[in-house]
């Protein structure tokens, strides 16, 4: 069936619970002009936890749902669900811009010879054959250590972002990457971007930090135009939220999230 799609329909962009806010972010900024429908999961959070069929299964049907609510293109926001669920939207759909997210590797490698890169990454991103494959490609070109960070992204899903319990988790997390240093850390799941000043704070203001966030915005820009879809009204777009649980503290926190200050020394690839 061939998909006709139109310049004023929204992006849709998919995330297990909050991380995809800084993904959704990035594309505002990238696309203005564009409406969205953020849809996160938190009803089945964490998705790092389960297995692969699980997550391609609720990625698939949120994805189909979206569809039916109108949505031109899909972002799937999420590591864990671009990894067990987008070649298969992409076969089901192959009609859609659908953009999933990986982790930034290459331009964390890229920021010095040689270099030492923590990936840190949700248990089940890390299983992952396609993630095994990416950190295979740059092993010739610098240490890359994979580091799973269960219950991280719990703290951005409660809004936690600063307090004493992260502070703990991290400095407990990264205890040996302070005493053996590395030159960069990946930020491998969409959540950990909202931590980011912690994270920082435990690695020390030396260790540059990347997201894939920017890269990921501009590749659906790209697929967009390709597609002829990009709306070119002029006027600044706007931005549906809604989460599986029904929950309005959770619509509020998906907003304050949005509506945070980036930091200004996040490196983006």
């Amino acid at each position: 069936m061939e998909y006709i799609g139109k310049k004023e329909q929204p992006i849709a962009v998919f995330d297990s619970g909050m991380g995809g806010i800084s993904v959704l972010r990035e594309l505002v900024s990238v696309m203005p002009n564009e409406d969205y429908i953020y849809f996160g999961d938190s009803k089945n959070a964490p998705y790092g936890t389960k297995s692969k069929e699980e997550v391609r299964r609720l990625t698939i049907e949120h994805a189909e749902e979206l569809f039916e609510q109108g949505a031109k293109g899909l972002v799937v926001a999420c590591n864990t669900a671009t990894s067990a669920a987008v070649a298969k939207l992409r076969e089901l759909y192959p009609y859609i811009p659908i953009v999933g997210i990986e982790p930034a590797v290459k331009p964390a490698v890229n920021c010095k010879e040689n270099p030492r890169v923590l990936v840190m990454a949700t248990p089940m991103t890390i299983r992952e054959e396609k993630f095994k494959k990416l950190m295979a490609r740059y092993e010739d070109q610098a240490k890359i250590i994979p580091l799973p960070c269960p219950g991280l992204m719990d703290f951005v899903e409660r809004g936690d972002l600063d307090g004493e319990d992260l502070q703990k988790y991290l400095t407990e997390l990264l205890y040996e990457f302070r005493e053996e240093k590395v030159d960069a850390a990946v930020l491998g799941c969409t959540h950990y971007p909202f931590v980011r000043k912690m994270i920082q704070k435990t690695l020390g203001s030396d260790v540059q930090i990347f997201d894939g966030g920017a890269g990921t915005a501009r590749e659906m820009k790209r697929r967009l135009q390709e597609a002829n879809l990009l709306n070119d009204s002029g006027t600044k777009g706007e931005v549906i939220f809604r989460n599986s649980l029904k929950d309005e503290r959770k619509i509020a926190l998906a907003k304050m999230l949005f509506e945070m200050k980036a930091g200004d020394d996040t490196t983006k690839p």
